[in-house]
Order: C-alpha cells, then structure tokens, then sequence
C-alpha cells in the first residue's frame, strides 16, 4: 500500500465532503469562523477518517449551535450525533461529534468544536496544528502516516499522541509507540507544542 497516495485521497475526500455538503458555510450563516485543526490541515489523514474543525462566534448560543446541526441532519446521511455541553467548563465549548457516511460508505467523524472566541483555548490547537505543519519533514512525515496505517483496527490512539512520540521521542514504529506511550503519556495536549 502506498501510504502517501493513501493519505492523499483521502485528504481530497475530505475536502470534496466539505465542499459538497457546505460544512463551514452553514456555520458561519451563524457568523462563525471555522478553522480546520488536525490532520486534514496537516496533510496526516490516513486510516481515520477524522475531520476536525473549531469554529468560534463571539457568545456561546445553545439555539444557534443546534440550528447549524439542525440544518447539516436535514441535508447529510448522518449516523449519529453527539453533543457535550462545555459551556461552563474552562474550555467554554460545545462540542459535537457527528458519524458521516460518504457515497462510498466510508465512515467519517466529524469533531465539531464550538468556542467561545477569546476564551482561554482560543487558537491553543491552531498555533499546535501550525508548529506540527511547520516541523514536517518528508521522512517525518512518510514515519507518521506509516505509524497511523499500522494501528490495529479497533484500536484509537489521537494523532496528537502519535506526534507527540514522533516529534519528542524520536519514535518510528507503532511498536515503539506502543513502548513510548507507557512511560511517556501526554498528560495535557493543549499544552504541547512539537
């Protein structure tokens, strides 16, 4: 297999489901700004199939935030639908989580992060998505992507993880990852930076 065709496809299957389906515009009829986080920005989707984007309006309205998902549930093949309320929490964010089947069905997770702009983590995973974009080398990289393509299925390791052993512990394998994780945890990952 060739993981860099891989990941390439499905980075263009991303882009083509966002587009298609007017993800962002629905948020930003609502006066939000959404920006992509994690691996689609990254050029890191492999096996995956995550899309992660923090969209951010001046308050947090609960109504407001539920007419977007209103209106995405009238239009997508959505499978399921998480909310959480942070609203309250340090992170002042409702998060949605979304299952998405494409026409290939393919399943896709959608990481829908609504936040409160100028709150504490406002930008935290941008400036990290950004150090991460900023630091990939070609072999980096090609050791990323292969590491992802080896992750037994059904088993779910966040890719900040797996950066984390790459960039700090110069890991190469999902075996030596498995090793770093046990004696290395990434403790907060809103706090780490490659």
């Amino acid at each position: 297999m060739d993981i860099l065709k891989l990941a390439e496809q499905n980075q263009q299957a991303a882009w083509r489901i966002l587009e298609e389906n007017h993800i962002i515009p629905a948020w930003e009829r609502i006066g939000a700004t959404v920006n992509l986080v994690g691996s689609l920005k990254s050029g890191l989707l492999m096996k995956s199939r995550d899309i992660d984007m923090h969209i951010y309006t001046d308050k947090l309205d609960i109504a407001e935030s539920f007419s977007v998902m209103q209106e995405l549930a009238e239009k997508l093949p959505l499978k399921e639908v998480q909310y959480i309320n942070g609203i309250d929490t340090e992170e002042e964010c409702m998060e949605w989580h979304i299952l998405y089947t494409d026409k290939e069905l393919n399943t896709w997770k959608f990481d829908m992060i609504h936040i409160r702009r100028g709150s504490k983590y406002d930008g935290t995973v941008e400036r990290a998505t950004d150090a991460i974009i900023k630091q990939l080398t070609p072999e980096i990289r090609q050791t990323i992507l292969q590491i992802k393509y080896d992750v037994p299925a059904g088993i779910m390791i966040p890719g900040i993880e797996i950066y984390h052993a790459v960039f700090t512990g110069g890991v190469k394998t999902y075996e030596e990852l498995e090793q770093w994780r046990k004696t290395n945890p990434l403790t907060n990952s809103l706090e780490w930076l490659p």
